[in-house]
C-alpha cells in the first residue's frame, strides 16, 4: 500500500493543522494506522495510532490536543492537530503498522513525510 502524507505547513504556537494520509487502496485497512514526527536530531517518536475499529491511541505528549480519525471511504486516514506548541514541530510521517502497537520498527509502509513548523 502507498501512503501519502498531506497538509503540513508553518502555524503560530496556539493554532491548528489537519494531516491527510491518504492510502492507494483499502488494504491499509488491514494495519494499524499510525503517525509519527521526527525532529532534527531526535528519533521518530509515534504520536497517534488508530485500528480499523476505530479504537485510538495518543502519546502523552499529544493527548488532548491531537485527534487521530479515519475515512474509510476515502481510504485516508487523519491527524487534527489543535493548540500547536514550538515542540511540535518536526517532519510527520504516516505509517501501515503489521503490529498494533506504535513503534517505528513495526511499520511495513510509510508515507513520504510532512514538514510541520510551529513558531512562538
Amino acid at each position: 500500500v502507498q501512503l501519502v502524507e498531506s497538509g503540513g505547513g508553518s502555524v503560530q504556537a496556539g493554532g491548528s493543522l489537519r494531516l491527510s494520509c491518504a492510502a492507494s487502496d483499502d488494504t491499509y485497512r488491514n494495519y494499524y494506522m499510525g503517525w509519527f514526527r521526527q525532529a532534527p536530531g531526535k528519533e521518530r517518536e509515534g504520536v497517534a495510532g488508530i485500528d480499523s475499529d476505530g479504537n485510538t491511541y495518543y502519546a502523552g505528549s499529544v493527548k488532548g490536543r491531537f485527534i487521530i480519525s479515519q475515512d474509510n471511504a476515502k481510504n485516508t486516514v487523519y491527524l487534527q492537530m489543535n493548540s500547536l506548541e514550538p515542540e511540535d514541530t518536526a517532519m510527520y510521517y504516516c505509517a501501515a503498522i503489521w503490529a498494533r502497537i506504535l513503534l517505528s520498527r513495526y511499520a511495513t509502509y510509510w508515507g513520504q513525510g510532512t514538514q510541520v513548523t510551529v513558531s512562538s
